[in-house]
């Protein structure tokens, strides 16, 4: 308990240094708890402790704090009778030290490996020194499986820059309740990653672009409807892998058309339109990133250390999760959506209670009555034509995906795949 207090007293402080922080943290235990047995009295012997227990407190916290959303926030669980998760990856800067190099640096890899070779061909393209070392800068990546409804993460895994987010996305899987929804961008396409999220049970809802081709009007395999499509690659159905069944879904985000995938093939289960809804209800775990990155100030951490950043950013994401979920049930107890939620007060007002710890706090001025109170303006803002400038990617829309009907010889092989299957059944 008393370290687990102290590491997300370490992360919600303000201090300029992590030892400060600590050193902040430890005051705030002591007062708290009155141990009788010294506690950590150095910065180096906490880390030494968080890098012993962290893997099981936060797996604990984990299980905790998701039974906390089931129960404490009844109206976020569901969204269209769905638990709806979305899933996403993002990258956080390290310092540039030689800890950080070895463990996280793409130059990590050996000049004759294959990601070592393709590294440098891309490196011998560059013009400018700087940017050469600015793409081999050690980073961090973070793949966060997000509640939708609450608005708060649900897993994450962490890894050196060049992870597969959806080699994470994998992992994390076991850890959704059965039937879950996930919502995910394009770059999750890919037949053994959507087929184990059908094979386990959960639906998933997927945004295609032209890197992906699609079969239609497959035969007899399953009771096909205007929008029914296949994904099926050829290597897979060579391996006799089956065709997965799914509904094309065009919609529009007001500049360009949208190409949306889902495993839901009932459109009395879920429209159309609703479909369009709960992928915009997706763009959440953006704000969260945000959230993370810029008013938790973590886009790039601190620790001169490979094994202390991981650690860093691990209950970082614990401690954004823990304010999240107390501010969000008081806000519930106003009766306000989740969606007014606003992070910068929420962190305000645990960072005001920090430094006030010793004083009592004034009438109304308690951590709850700040919560109450930390959601964002009703102010609607009109003119957003300079937020794109001057550093925002411009990146192009996906096109949209390759449909092509099935030949004669794919819609045999389709048939006797399903007879087989029929038959093993």
């Amino acid at each position: 308990m008393l370290l687990t207090s102290a590491a997300l007293l370490w992360v919600w402080s303000d201090e300029v240094t992590l030892d400060d922080r600590f050193t902040t943290a430890r005051k705030i235990v002591l007062f708290l708890f009155r141990p009788q047995r010294q506690f950590a009295g150095s910065y180096q012997a906490f880390t030494k402790l968080l890098q012993r227990w962290t893997d099981r407190l936060i797996e604990c916290l984990k299980v905790a704090l998701r039974e906390r959303i089931r129960r404490d926030l009844p109206d976020c669980w569901l969204i269209l009778g769905f638990i709806m998760f979305g899933v996403d990856g993002s990258r956080a800067d390290l310092p540039r030290t030689r800890s950080h190099e070895l463990a996280y640096s793409l130059l990590r890899h050996p000049r004759k490996s294959r990601k070592g070779r393709k590294l440098r061909k891309r490196l011998k393209k560059l013009k400018h020194k700087a940017l050469s070392r600015k793409v081999t800068s050690p980073q961090l990546w973070l793949t966060t499986m997000f509640h939708v409804g609450s608005g708060l993460p649900w897993d994450w895994r962490i890894g050196p820059a060049d992870s597969s987010e959806r080699a994470h996305m994998l992992a994390m899987l076991s850890t959704l309740p059965p039937g879950a929804l996930i919502a995910a961008d394009a770059g999750f396409v890919g037949y053994e990653y959507l087929k184990a999220i059908l094979d386990s049970g959960r639906q998933l809802l997927l945004r295609v672009g032209s890197n992906v081709r699609l079969l239609k009007k497959l035969g007899y395999y399953a009771h096909e409807q205007e929008k029914t499509v296949y994904l099926w690659p050829d290597r897979k159905a060579s391996q006799q892998c089956p065709p997965l069944v799914l509904r094309l879904v065009i919609g529009d985000n007001g500049k360009h058309p949208i190409f949306l995938v889902t495993s839901v093939l009932s459109e009395k289960r879920l429209t159309d339109r609703q479909v369009v809804e709960l992928y915009a209800r997706r763009w959440g775990i953006e704000l969260f990133y945000r959230s993370l990155k810029q008013t938790f100030q973590r886009r790039k951490l601190h620790s001169a250390s490979a094994k202390n950043a991981e650690l860093e950013l691990q209950w970082s994401m614990v401690g954004l999760w823990a304010m999240g979920l107390y501010a969000l049930w008081q806000l519930q107890k106003e009766r306000l959506p989740s969606r007014r939620l606003s992070f910068a007060k929420v962190l305000r007002a645990f960072r005001r209670m920090m430094r006030d710890y010793l004083h009592p706090s004034e009438p109304g001025r308690s951590l709850c009555d700040q919560l109450r109170k930390a959601v964002i303006d009703s102010y609607h803002r009109q003119n957003k034509t300079s937020r794109d400038y001057p550093r925002k990617k411009q990146e192009a829309p996906p096109g949209p995906p390759r449909i092509l009907t099935a030949s004669a010889a794919q819609i045999q092989r389709a048939q006797a795949l399903r007879f087989e299957l029929s038959q093993k059944g």
